[in-house]
């Protein structure tokens, strides 16, 4: 027993560390965009179809990750992908020519989505309908890999002013993780619940809801992360390495928000969170887009937005988790949904960030957090498949 609750206690630690070279390779992307942008001799509006080609690759591993890890052993999939995500690291600075970098950033989506996949399916099987809480905290320590993101930018920028030496010290940091699944001996594969197949029937409309929803409230999620950075340099209201602790700010705070989730959750029904998260977004939102060149109102709204975003994304899955029987192939659906936002949001804002100027990322953030309260307001209306729970 004791021998048993250890290799688990291993396992978990690995995914978590898992998840903070995850949460450090999502979070990269928004504070080196600049100066990947230099690199390359692109305009900055060009630099958003390198984060689409990341999304789009993201979306590719995602749907492919559950298909993969039904058929494999889970921990060499996830070192592969960790050794992926290392190397296209290496490869990004060395990148001159845009095309190369979409390639590259294709390519590390891809990896991020299978590890990302892998990872949340694993920790399932390891701690079976005992794996609440350290579901939440492998959530956490994503948050914590995407708020040390930016610091490290700032360490490395100050001492060697080149995005090249950011990323190859990332790299350096992520070949261990990799090393240790190859490894670490895998969970046992098992396979998918039968008695849910008729789920995707009975509950097609709350399926298609949830999936929208999540593609909104990770719209919301990757743009600030990723173009914050660039909105405040663009506006007059920090230097470049005091626009990178700023994204930190954000995911500081997006880290912080995830950690008092746990609690809360306790204590609150999933809709009366989700309702709350999205006012506090919603307020801070409309104060940067009201009050763009003030950096007080810039530092507090960014830092109150990481605070109200954090927790949408496993109070989604908790509500979904009350609406209906969740199986693989819905988690499958939503995660269609969930890569789908971070894939065009972005993207959206980089076309529209130099006609309109920095202001195009609030415009648009703001219209996603209203299409989310909509969507929200549908789903606690009833469109569920009958089953009346307090959600």
């Amino acid at each position: 027993m004791q021998t048993d609750r250890t290799s688990k206690m291993i396992k978990t630690v690995a995914y978590y560390v898992a998840f903070i070279a995850l949460g450090l390779t999502s979070a990269l992307l928004g504070p080196t965009l600049l100066g990947l942008a230099e690199n390359t001799g692109s305009a900055l509006a060009l630099m958003s179809y390198s984060i689409m080609a990341r999304s789009l690759g993201y979306l590719i591993g995602s749907s492919l990750g559950g298909r993969v890890y039904d058929r494999l052993h889970g921990h060499p999939v996830q070192g592969v992908a960790l050794l992926t995500m290392a190397l296209t690291f290496f490869l990004t600075p060395l990148a001159m020519r845009l095309w190369l970098l979409i390639f590259i950033w294709l390519i590390t989506g891809t990896a991020e989505g299978m590890l990302d996949v892998g990872t949340n399916t694993l920790l399932v099987w390891v701690h079976q309908d005992k794996v609440g809480p350290f579901m939440n905290g492998l959530h956490f320590f994503f948050g914590l890999g995407s708020f040390l993101a930016p610091l490290l930018t700032a360490q490395v920028m100050l001492r060697a002013d080149s995005v090249r030496w950011v990323y190859w010290v990332s790299a350096l940091l992520i070949m261990p993780v990799s090393l240790l699944f190859f490894r670490l001996p895998s969970p046992e594969i098992q396979g998918e619940n039968r008695e849910n197949q008729d789920n995707l029937k009975i509950n097609k409309i709350a399926i298609v809801l949830i999936a929208l929803f999540f593609f909104l409230i990770v719209g919301v999620e990757i743009s600030v992360g990723d173009w914050i950075y660039t909105y405040a340099v663009a506006m007059g209201v920090a230097d470049k390495t005091t626009a990178a602790y700023l994204n930190s700010a954000f995911w500081g705070a997006f880290t912080l928000g995830r950690l008092l989730a746990i609690p809360l959750a306790i204590k609150l029904r999933p809709r009366t969170m989700l309702f709350g998260d999205l006012l506090l977004a919603l307020i801070c939102i409309v104060a940067l887009h009201i009050w763009p060149g003030i950096s007080p109102v810039v530092w507090m709204a960014t830092t109150g937005a990481g605070l109200a975003i954090a927790p949408l994304f496993a109070t989604t899955m908790s509500l979904a988790e009350r609406l209906m029987p969740i199986s693989g192939r819905v988690t499958g659906y939503f995660f269609v949904g969930v890569s789908s936002g971070s894939l065009v949001m972005p993207w959206l804002i980089g076309q529209l960030i130099e006609p309109i100027g920095p202001t195009a990322m609030t415009m648009t953030i703001l219209v996603d957090v209203l299409l989310a309260w909509v969507i929200l307001v549908a789903l606690i209306g009833g469109w569920g498949d009958g089953r009346r729970v307090q959600v």
